[in-house]
């Protein structure tokens, strides 16, 4: 039986568990499927009780569990020694301070560990600048969130490049804005396909072998690439993501169910070996 927690996605069994904690019955359903497909806003617990009770789940969240936020994801880019800005994590203010200011060189980029669409990313190009952002992170930290990074600030000509991974499908489109530190859609970057070929390859082989050895198999990889070198840097991994650079939602569906279609196929072989 395949079991589909996904509304979107018709199985032999679904189930929608949306607003709710899981429960018993979605335990011994889970129990008896030889695959789960779930949404990608599914809940933690749900994650973990698919994987402690199947040993095929879609998408692969065990990353996103394991290195949350941006901070965890860049240690799970220093675990791999994959290539990206240098960058100084920090689980809170008073981590900060032990190191102290010393190996901070301006320009810098402040990023907390948690938002999207770069609403919690900063340029900063003084002390005076970077003071505010911590000025910021005490009043965050007063609200349980805790977490940051300063990161080398990257010349990128206003680029970034945004890889998608749909189980073995691959789908990428560039963000430009030439005259702006961000390259965000929702910040107001264009949308480029089919351009710089060699750039795209170089970042699609650092994704393919780094989504090889961590099992990401659903997630939108940031790239930058320094104006001057034009080497790819992993910037950021997004598990939720827009749809707009892929064609919309209904592309971006079409999408999906052919690489969860793809997937069952893996399943199945691996079911009956």
């Amino acid at each position: 039986m395949i079991l589909s927690f996904h509304p979107m996605i018709e199985a032999d069994k679904n189930i929608i568990c949306a607003g709710r904690q899981p429960n018993e019955i979605d335990r011994q359903a889970i129990q008896r499927a030889r695959a789960v497909i779930l949404p990608q806003g599914c809940r933690t617990s749900l994650y973990l009780m698919a994987v402690k009770h199947c040993p095929h789940v879609f998408p692969n969240y065990d990353c996103m569990i394991q290195y949350p936020g941006k901070t965890g994801q860049i240690r799970l880019f220093q675990k791999w020694k994959v290539p990206h800005p240098k960058s100084l994590v920090f689980d809170s203010l008073a981590q900060f301070y032990q190191l102290g200011d010393n190996d901070i060189q301006f320009p810098c980029v402040f990023k907390f560990s948690w938002g999207g669409e770069g609403h919690t990313v900063y340029y900063i190009d003084s002390q005076k600048d970077l003071d505010s952002k911590i000025d910021r992170a005490k009043a965050y930290e007063k609200t349980g969130q805790y977490g940051f990074i300063i990161q080398d600030y990257i010349p990128c000509k206003g680029q970034s490049l945004r890889m998608v991974i749909v189980n073995q499908t691959i789908t990428s489109y560039w963000r430009e804005q030439p005259d702006s530190f961000y390259s965000n859609i929702a910040k107001g970057a264009t949308i480029k396909y089919d351009i710089e070929p060699k750039l795209v390859e170089s970042a699609k082989s650092l994704m393919i072998d780094f989504c090889q050895n961590t099992q990401i198999n659903l997630a939108g990889f940031d790239f930058i690439f320094h104006e001057k070198n034009r080497l790819p840097l992993f910037l950021e991994i997004n598990y939720f993501f827009g749809r707009k650079g892929l064609g919309g939602g209904e592309a971006y569906y079409q999408m999906l169910v052919t690489g969860i279609k793809e997937w069952l196929k893996s399943v199945d072989n691996n079911y009956n070996q």
